[in-house]
């Protein structure tokens, strides 16, 4: 890159303001607007003339309006997630693209379609964040890098007209100006300035550490940003549900099947309705009122697997009864118990029958979890599942469809084969319906007996990011109070053409510099610095009227 050499013998990159040495201007040296000192006058990669490829790509991420374009995308775009449930939020045994347009209509089938259900783990979505963080890095290593090394470049003595373009300047006349100097610079160490010599000249500065306040930021919000990111990848954020009925075991989600719980007893306990203390919540309340629910719960981890086809065996690891905000914690893992579902649908056991002679043909349990394809009732009767519909409906098609895949309206197309009806009959079952579709049937399914069973229902989470999200969020706050609380503050006293020159600068709060200035020189025969900001308004006001 082209450098500009300064008359202090500085090189500067082209495109610098100011000599980051000795603050002369390089540009508008005639002018007497104040200098921009929001970067120390340094050469600012992005706001130079686009040259290749690089440079454009450059400044298209460090652009400020680029970056609140994402930022406000991201927001309407995680609003509209919120509109209906995400896709982990709806019952886990819910058809997503059943569920949406049944409970929300048409807007809900939308939504399903263009994949809103499943927002926050889409890859548009993830690009967003991704292009969110790069945009900070890029704006951070844009401003950030030149801002530092000009301030680590800055010298004491700096040019006249550097001084003379600040917003806080004065220049008084004394006769013995190293007295009166020494003076300031001895109450301005006492409110904590850091003192600087060079040829008779004082740089006082204090803060500078506030000026790298935003950055602290950026660095807290791209360790956010990459804990959002990462919740994403298998392994390192769970949160999802598994059903585990009465007397039965089942694998841990997203645990590789390494795991298993066993619900070894579920118990509701309910408030005593005759309890006079709870009588305002009774009547307020249809039916009982629940006080508290449990899973008796034990955890197997499955020993390491031998031959092919052994699941190895399963070793008792834990036993815990698990209540609400009371969980079960293994491995990272939490189980806590979140909901129940009483007297569930689990075997429904029907017999064949002829339905002239009433006589009976053989007995068939169905599971209603996991039906088997076929029954055989011995004596060449036979009957097989066509089509298993758990909770039954008809669809907008009219057709037989399901809600989910919780047996709460069990439906069957049962395909009866017997010695007399070798061709086979069809026959429709429900609770309390036997439908022939094709025509009347010589037999039927005859419904014998149910058995029921409780559902806990209980939630497997897992949060591997947590530590850097909070890492992000407390680097974040440590650069908002830095940022916040303190200014980066220097005040310059040179002796220039006889004079003494004071000039004084900071990122904000002037007024307190101001009367921190004044402080400092009140008594010593230096006069206080204007605020030459305030000079310059009063006299474009003066020219106004004029």
């Amino acid at each position: 890159m082209k450098t500009i050499t300064c008359e202090c013998g500085h090189e500067n990159k082209e495109g610098t303001d100011i000599c980051a040495a000795c603050g002369k201007p390089l540009t508008k040296q005639d002018s007497n607007e104040l200098l921009n000192m929001r970067y120390e006058g340094a050469a600012i990669r992005s706001f130079k003339k686009k040259r290749s490829l690089l440079d454009r790509i450059w400044g298209f991420f460090s652009s400020v309006k680029i970056g609140i374009t994402i930022i406000v995308i991201l927001l309407l775009a995680s609003a509209m997630g919120t509109v209906f449930p995400q896709r982990q939020y709806i019952p886990p045994l819910e058809d997503p693209a059943v569920y949406y347009g049944r409970e929300y209509g048409s807007l809900g089938e939308l939504y399903y379609q263009l994949g809103f259900h499943e927002m926050y783990s889409s890859w548009w979505y993830m690009l967003l964040i991704a292009a969110l963080g790069v945009s900070i890095i890029v704006a951070s290593f844009d401003r950030g890098v030149p801002l530092y090394k000009a301030l680590k470049a800055q010298r004491v003595t700096r040019h006249k007209h550097f001084l003379s373009r600040q917003r806080l300047f004065g220049k008084t006349a004394l006769d013995q100006p190293d007295e009166a100097m020494e003076q300031v610079a001895t109450r301005l160490k006492g409110k904590r300035y850091k003192l600087r010599y060079e040829g008779g000249n004082i740089l006082a500065e204090k803060n500078r550490f506030a000026r790298w306040g935003p950055y602290v930021n950026h660095v807290g919000l791209i360790l956010f940003l990459t804990g959002c990111m990462l919740r994403f990848l298998p392994g390192m954020h769970v949160d999802t549900q598994m059903w585990v009925r009465d007397g039965e075991s089942s694998i841990v989600p997203e645990t590789n099947s390494e795991y298993v719980v066993e619900n070894e007893l579920f118990t509701v306990d309910l408030y005593d309705e005759d309890d006079e203390r709870f009588q305002d919540a009774f009547e307020q309340t249809e039916g009982p009122v629940v006080e508290t629910f449990q899973t008796d719960a034990i955890l197997y981890k499955r020993s390491e697997a031998g031959a092919i086809g052994d699941e190895g065996e399963l070793e008792e690891v834990d036993r815990k009864e698990i209540r609400v905000n009371d969980p079960m914690q293994f491995e990272g893992f939490s189980l806590y118990q979140t909901d129940y579902k009483l007297n569930e649908l689990n075997r429904m056991t029907f017999t064949l029958e002829n339905k002239e002679t009433e006589e009976t043909f053989g007995e068939m349990t169905i599971d209603l979890l996991d039906p088997q394809a076929s029954y055989d009732m011995g004596d060449g009767y036979r009957v097989e599942v066509e089509d298993y519909f758990p909770d039954f409906y008809m669809n907008e098609a009219n057709e037989p469809a399901t809600r989910s895949r919780v047996p709460n309206n069990p439906f069957f197309t049962f395909r009866m084969t017997t010695p007399e009806t070798p061709e086979g009959e069809t026959s429709f079952v429900g609770i309390q319906q036997n439908l022939e579709p094709l025509g009347e049937n010589e037999y039927k399914m005859t419904f014998m007996d149910v058995e029921m069973k409780n559902v806990s229902i209980l939630t497997v989470r897992k949060d591997s990011t947590i530590p850097l999200l909070i890492a992000g969020g407390v680097i974040f706050m440590i650069g908002l109070v830095q940022g916040s609380y303190w200014a980066h503050r220097r005040v310059w006293i040179q002796r220039v053409d006889g004079e003494v020159w004071l000039a004084g600068h900071t990122n904000r709060n002037w007024m307190s510099l101001h009367k921190e200035v004044n402080g400092a020189v009140e008594g010593t025969g230096i006069s206080s610095p204007e605020d030459m900001d305030d000079k310059k308004n009063a006299g474009r006001s003066q020219s106004n009227e004029t």
